[in-house]
C-alpha cells in the first residue's frame, strides 16, 4: 500500500488518522509541523500527503506553495485535512495545487475512499 505522511500538530487527530489509515494497510509517518514535514518528505517521499492548515513554524498552506513550486515533489497528491472552511480558505489552497480538501470533523471512512482515489489516479 502507500507510505502517507500526515502533517498535523493535534496528535488525537494524527493518531485517529494513523488507527485509520494502517488498518486499511496504509504505512504512515506522522509529524507535528510544516517544517518537520518538509525535511521528512525530502528524506523519505512519501506518496500522498495529509496536510493541516494550521501548524507551527511553517503552516500547511505555506507547506503546500513550497511543495506545489519544487519540481521533484511538486508531483505528490495533497490532501489537505483542516478545520478551516471558508470559502477563502478552500479556494486557496485548491488554487495553491491541493489535491482534495476535507473539513474537520471528518468521516475516517470518507479519507480512505479519497486516499484510494488519489492513488487509483496516480496509477
Amino acid at each position: 500500500m502507500a507510505h502517507i505522511l500526515v502533517a498535523d500538530d493535534d496528535p488525537l487527530l494524527s493518531d485517529l488518522v494513523r488507527f485509520r489509515l494502517e488498518a486499511v494497510g496504509h504505512r504512515l509517518t506522522l509529524v507535528e509541523d510544516g517544517q518537520a514535514a518538509l525535511a521528512t518528505i525530502r528524506a523519505d517521499r512519501p506518496d500522498i500527503l495529509i496536510l493541516d492548515a494550521m501548524m507551527p513554524i511553517l503552516s500547511g498552506q505555506q507547506l503546500l506553495q513550497t511543495l506545489k513550486g519544487d519540481p521533484d515533489l511538486s508531483a505528490i497528491p495533497v490532501i489537505m485535512l483542516t478545520a478551516r472552511k471558508g470559502q477563502d480558505d478552500i479556494m486557496n489552497a485548491l488554487q495553491s495545487g491541493a489535491d482534495d480538501y476535507i473539513t474537520k470533523p471528518f468521516l475516517p471512512d470518507e479519507l480512505v475512499l479519497r486516499i484510494e482515489r488519489l492513488l487509483a489516479r496516480r496509477g
